[in-house]
Order: C-alpha cells, then structure tokens, then sequence
C-alpha cells in the first residue's frame, strides 16, 4: 500500500526552480501523464514542449502499436485533425504576400466555379478572411463522403454544394466551418498552380523539415478505444483536417512561429502576417461575446493565467485527440497528441499545466492564487421562469427547461439538471440524480448561465474562467404547415458511404416543434435532437446559432415516398411516428 500511495503521490516541487530549468515541468508532467492516461484508459500519447528555438521536452507515453509493442514516441505520427487549419491559414497568408491572393476579396475570385444560395443577400460577401476566422456564414460541413474509407478528391465539394444554402450571413456569428476552409483550400491549390497537398508539401512541409507529416486521407499508425484497437476511417477534407504529423515536427513550426516566421533561413511567413494572424479578428461581433478568433488560431478557449495572448488550435476526430497551444509573448509552445477516442478530456489539461510550469521556469510568473468567490443564490421569480421555461438548442444539442414545484429543471443528454437563479440575472446549475436528489459538483457550480436579446434572438451564454461564450438559443415555437407534419416518422438513409452513419433518423412533432433526432453506434445510449423550423414550403433549417446551425434541409417527394435532402444524405421515410 505504501508503494501505490507513493507512486500516487505527484513530485514535490522546488521551493525555487531556477530560470530556465525545465526538469521540474518534466518530471511533474510525466507524472500526469501517466495518472491521466491511466484514468482515461488512452493507449498512445506524444508532447512537445518548445522554447523560442529550442526543443526543451519531448517524449511518448503508452503504446503507439500495443500488439506489435511498439511504444510511442515524439516522431509518433499521429492524425492531427482540425490542427490543419492553422497550417491552410499559414499557407493562405503566404499566397498573401505574394500577391496571389487578397484575403478581403471574394472566395468566388480565386475559385470561380463555387457557387452557393443564399437568403441573406451577395455570396460575394465570403472572403478569406471570414473563412479563416469562422464567420462565412458557410454551413459546418458537406457530411456525404467526408468520412469513408476510400474518399472522393476534396475539390468535388466545390460543385457538390451548389443547390445548398449559406446557414448565416458572413461576419454575422462565430460558426465553426469545415466546409469553409475546405474550400479555402481548394483556392490554394488553384492560385498556386499545384494541387493543395503538393502546395502545403513544397512551401510549409519541406522547409520546416517536416520529415514525418503530409496532407493526405489515409490514417496512419493505430487507433484505440479503451485500449480496444479500432478502425480509423479517412478523412476527405484535408484542408480542414488532412494533417497527418508528430510531435517533433509540430515542435518544428511552433519555432517557426517564434522566429517570426522564419525556419533554418527559410522565410514561411512574414511577421507582418503573423501578427496579423494574432489578431482578434471578431471583436465587432455581438453574438461572439467574449470569444476571440485570429486567422486560423483560437485566441478563447485555453486559460493560461498571466500568459497574455493564448494561441490554440484543437483537433478532434472519431479516434484521435490534439492541441497544439503557443504563448507569442513567452515564445513557449506544447503540442499534445493522442490515439484513443478517451482522450478528449486531458489533451487540454496536460497542455495548459505544462504551459503554466514552463512559465514559472522561464519567466518566473506563477499562476494566480485560486480565490473561491461565494456564490450568492436569489429566489427564484415567476419572470425566470417564463425567461427560461421551454426549449433550447444548444452547442450539445436540444435542451428541454421545465418549471415545475418551484424548480427550474433542465434535461440535458437524458440527465437532469437544477438551474439556480444568481445575481446579476445569472444562473448556476446542480446535477439531480434520478431526477430529484440534488448532487453538489463543483465545475457545474463555477459555471454561470444569462440570457440575452440580442438582433432577435434570445441567446444563451455561459461564462467561465471570466469569459463569456454563446453555448445556445431559446427556440420558441412556430406553426408547422400540416404538409411537413406527413414527413414526421422514421427514416433511413437511401445514399449511404462507406464511412459513420447515423444508426437511426427520426422526424418528430413534440410541444408544437419539429424535432430531428439521431442516433449513433459510436455513441451507444445517445440521442442527439435539433429543432428544426420551416423557412418554405419544401424547405427547413436547423435552428440555434453556431456550428452546424441554420443548415437546410430540402423536402420532396419521389413518387409516393417522402423524401428529405440533408449535406448530400437522402433519406426515406419508411415509418410514421406520432412523436
């Protein structure tokens, strides 16, 4: 027992970590590591730890083969997913430079044959600049074919989207878009004359001695969950997620980043445009709150205390978790990579504690002593109740609020929830088990929800670590013409690919709205459910704001079978349901 407690317990820390000694921020990390892949059950994981030039730390924990044995390793090839984007926005300021491309000119100038609808005015209103930053308006993603085990050519998105419809107005609210930079992409590959994959190759890959990356669908290495080998499924998109790289090749552009932009005498990009890529991008934007968009980086989201601007850019997949963060003013940077899907969790933990240790050895800033603010309740009034009552579609699909014996009750994923009204027109929440015994726990009490009328819309924001963050929208119900009521029931997918389906589609009519709901063999005991609202006859749209909202889908009939078009799925209806 002395020997586990031991092994538990994490090393002590010096009383006085000299400037530029990173042993400590090793050996604590390592420790972590260890305990957090344990807990999560993560097989394979990689980190690297850059400061401005040097490549301070990296190392592999776990199993990147367990049955061939073959352990991880910082030059692991990992696949990186979303960390692509940051790399096409590198390459796009680049073209930049060299007068190949103005990031404030339509999309359509680059890459003529794109054409998309629109209910919200001039397409050419899509640049760039909105792509890099989320704010196209452009819908999330283009689903048939993005994930098969033998994709179709990125670019054939570009025609396939044609019939479809913007989701939002450009620069109008933070949308998260694979599509967009997609075809950001397939931009490049035109102005430069190459194919993208060549492009990001001869211009970023080489130079910064990338040895073990490229852009391509396949996955490489193996993939878990559980410690369960599993199939990783290819992905056609590589702009927006095509980056297969490792540790040490990351380490390699975040000293590029620190260099501004320079590699081995290897100009990337200038500094100019680095800064640029720096800078917040969304700041005019009601609907963003707090949240912070550069050009291809994320400036919310990573809370590093007293580091000044945080950089960061996520990649999760089915089966692989990453991050990569870089702190421009410490010249420090940590990529983390994963091969279990249960590592979403603590890829941004490890990466915001080493941060937060390599601070301390660098520059000697430490993190701020955690001060435990009491929370004071207020009674709950019959205006919260009408404010809140109802449903809402949020970040993690449709909630449902209910005010009943003098509680404000959330269900959430099958689970319940207590909203507590606070001060200042805010709201906490408790956890109910089995619906009626409030449980304490503390992350949903740090939180604090608000609504606010804002162009329209009554959104819904949560606030955390000081910032504020849109997360939903209260949707209130509209007439459903009885001719979409016939397309309530069950559906099955007529076009399938051979990648991740939904496992079942259902259409339904609940408390006057028209729900979707979808049900998936990845996600066992998960039902995900979006409102859906009718904008014409034939036509409906996700409602909420944010990712993968304000998308359409298309009714028709095909002879006597009804019939819905959705991101290039058609799906039958082969049963009713009352709902």
């Amino acid at each position: 027992m002395l020997t586990l407690v031991a092994c538990a317990a994490p090393p002590k820390k010096p009383s006085n970590v000299p400037r530029g000694d990173y042993s400590y921020t090793k050996e604590y990390i390592s420790w972590l590591v260890e305990q957090e892949m344990a807990d999560a059950d993560v097989t394979g994981m990689s980190i690297a730890l850059v400061d401005d030039q040097n490549i301070v730390w990296q190392q592999g924990f776990g199993y990147a083969d367990k049955r061939a044995g073959i352990l991880a390793s910082p030059d692991t090839v990992y696949h990186l997913g979303s960390i692509a984007k940051v790399f096409t926005a590198t390459a796009a300021m680049r073209l930049a430079e060299q007068g190949k491309l103005d990031i404030d000119q339509p999309l359509q100038e680059y890459l003529p044959e794109f054409s998309i609808r629109s209910r919200f005015g001039d397409t050419r209103r899509i640049t760039p600049r909105n792509i890099m930053t989320h704010h196209s308006g452009l819908p999330c993603n283009w689903l048939h074919g993005m994930s098969e085990r033998h994709p179709r050519p990125f670019t054939e998105v570009v025609s396939a989207v044609q019939n479809e419809y913007m989701a939002y107005p450009p620069d109008y609210v933070f949308a998260y878009s694979n599509l967009a930079v997609t075809l950001l992409g397939a931009a490049i590959g035109r102005v430069s004359g190459q194919d993208y994959a060549g492009y990001m190759d001869t211009q970023l890959l080489q130079p910064l001695e990338m040895t073990h990356s490229e852009f391509a669908p396949r996955i490489p290495g193996k993939s878990y969950d559980k410690g369960k080998e599993v199939e990783a499924i290819p992905l056609r998109d590589l702009p927006s997620g095509g980056l297969n790289s490792s540790a040490s090749d990351i380490a390699h552009f975040m000293q590029m980043i620190f260099a501004d932009g320079s590699y081995h005498g290897h100009q990337i990009v200038s500094p100019a445009s680095l800064h640029e890529m720096f800078r917040v991008q969304n700041a005019q934007v009601p609907l963003d709150f707090d949240f912070k968009m550069g050009l291809g980086w994320m400036l919310s989201g990573v809370d590093v205390p007293r580091a000044g601007l945080v950089a960061s850019h996520g990649g999760t997949t089915l089966n692989y978790h990453t991050l990569m963060v870089v702190l421009p003013e410490s010249k420090l940077g940590v990529v983390v990579l994963s091969n279990s899907t249960t590592a979403q969790g603590i890829v941004g933990k490890i990466a915001t504690e080493t941060l937060q240790l390599a601070l301390e050895a660098k520059r000697g800033i430490s993190p701020p002593v955690t001060v435990v603010k009491e929370v004071k309740s207020v009674p709950l009034t019959a205006d919260d109740v009408r404010a809140y009552e109802g449903y809402f579609d949020t970040l993690i699909g449709l909630v449902k609020v209910s005010g009943k014996s003098g509680d404000l009750v959330a269900e959430v994923m099958g689970q319940k929830l207590e909203l507590m009204p606070r001060e200042g027109q805010q709201f906490g929440a408790r956890f109910k088990l089995f619906g009626f015994i409030p449980i304490k726990i503390s992350m949903l009490e740090e939180l604090n929800l608000s609504l606010h009328r804002i162009d329209g819309h009554d959104a819904l924001a949560l606030k955390s670590n000081g910032q504020t963050m849109l997360i939903g929208e209260k949707i209130a119900p509209v007439e459903i013409p009885q001719q979409m009521l016939e397309y309530v029931g069950e559906y099955e997918i007529v076009n399938k690919h051979d990648g991740p389906m939904p496992q079942s589609v259902r259409f339904l009519h609940e408390d006057g709205l028209l729900i979707g709901a979808f049900t998936f063999a990845e996600k066992p005991g998960f039902v995900f459910r979006v409102a859906l609202k009718p904008v014409a006859a034939d036509e409906l749209v996700l409602e909420g704001l944010g990712p993968g909202k304000g998308e359409t889908l298309h009714l028709k009939k095909v002879g006597n079978e009804l019939r819905i078009d959705f991101s290039g799925f058609e799906l039958r209806k082969i049963s009713s349901d009352k709902g």
